[in-house]
């Protein structure tokens, strides 16, 4: 089994269209489908099921992204760590609002300021960035929940807002003008995160807390990816719980409507996870002092 057909695997998986991992990867589409069907004869298994519109991954597929992933980042950390570089790199997982909305201003200021340094950065959802922590995959993660592990440490570095985000309509348009409580739009069409996530978890929180049982929400869909959740939230597809700082260019573009949680419900912390009893390099401690103290940047 060679690297190329993980990576090449993993990116299928990661954006659903054999056309756009090619286009990543700087690969031809036939070379793609190649490195596809030669993982699929060394398994003796259907990995990926093909269709005239969109491409469907099987369970035993869905495992095998999840096993390719760490492999990639434990090959990774193993290059930079022996081949004498490893004092310059650093290794970070990071659940999804912290990859997308946090991290990309404070690496480039905080690159800046230590040019010597370079990033390899993983994304997962919060159970993932936990798991590859706890295995010495990474340096540390980012993720927006606390780690279930008591062999992790959790430090909070900065908090975020949960929302209620809708379609633009005339019907959400009104509800939005006379103030009405997001408990009151529950029960139109719902699109939630996947378990693992830590904005799902956020909004458990908020269902407990007004004592609603999420079975029974009219769940239409559950999906990971936020840039998804957004695009069909504004395509009027239903309504989803989103952190604020995800939702905020889309509201600002008015191509969804934002509804406040109630006080006390809606703020979910973020923390940096590191193992307990690490020893942490002088460029992780460095790195973390810089997270606390740019909230600016945050």
């Amino acid at each position: 089994m060679e690297f190329k057909h993980l990576r090449t695997f993993v990116e299928v998986v990661r954006t659903g269209s054999f056309t756009d991992a090619a286009e990543n990867l700087f690969l031809s589409q036939p070379t793609v489908s190649q490195h596809i069907r030669q993982l699929e004869e060394e398994l003796g298994t259907r990995l990926v099921m093909r269709t005239t519109r969109r491409i469907e991954i099987t369970a035993l597929g869905e495992e095998l992204a999840s096993y390719a992933e760490d492999i990639l980042a434990l090959r990774e950390k193993m290059y930079a760590n022996c081949s004498g570089k490893g004092h310059s790199i650093l290794s970070i997982s990071a659940s999804t609002i912290p990859s997308a909305y946090i991290l990309p201003s404070v690496l480039k200021q905080f690159g800046k300021e230590h040019p010597e340094v370079y990033f390899s950065i993983h994304q997962s959802d919060s159970a993932g960035t936990e798991r590859g922590v706890l295995e010495g995959l990474f340096d540390l993660g980012l993720t927006g929940r606390s780690p279930e592990s008591e062999a992790l440490e959790a430090e909070p570095f900065c908090s975020d807002e949960m929302v209620l985000i809708t379609p633009v309509s005339r019907y959400y348009l009104e509800m939005k003008e006379r103030h009405a409580s997001v408990r009151e739009l529950l029960d139109q069409p719902i699109i939630l995160r996947e378990e693992g996530s830590g904005s799902l978890k956020a909004a458990d929180r908020y269902l407990a807390g007004e004592k609603i049982d999420q079975s029974s929400l009219h769940v239409v869909a559950r999906i990971n990816d936020q840039e998804a959740i957004k695009n069909m939230v504004a395509g009027g597809v239903g309504i989803s719980f989103l952190s604020s700082r995800a939702a905020m260019e889309f509201v600002e573009a008015k191509r969804v409507l934002s509804f406040h949680l109630p006080p006390g419900t809606a703020v979910r912390q973020f923390y940096i996870l590191q193992r307990k009893g690490d020893i942490p390099s002088p460029l992780r401690k460095e790195f973390i002092r810089f997270l606390k103290n740019h909230s600016e940047l945050l």
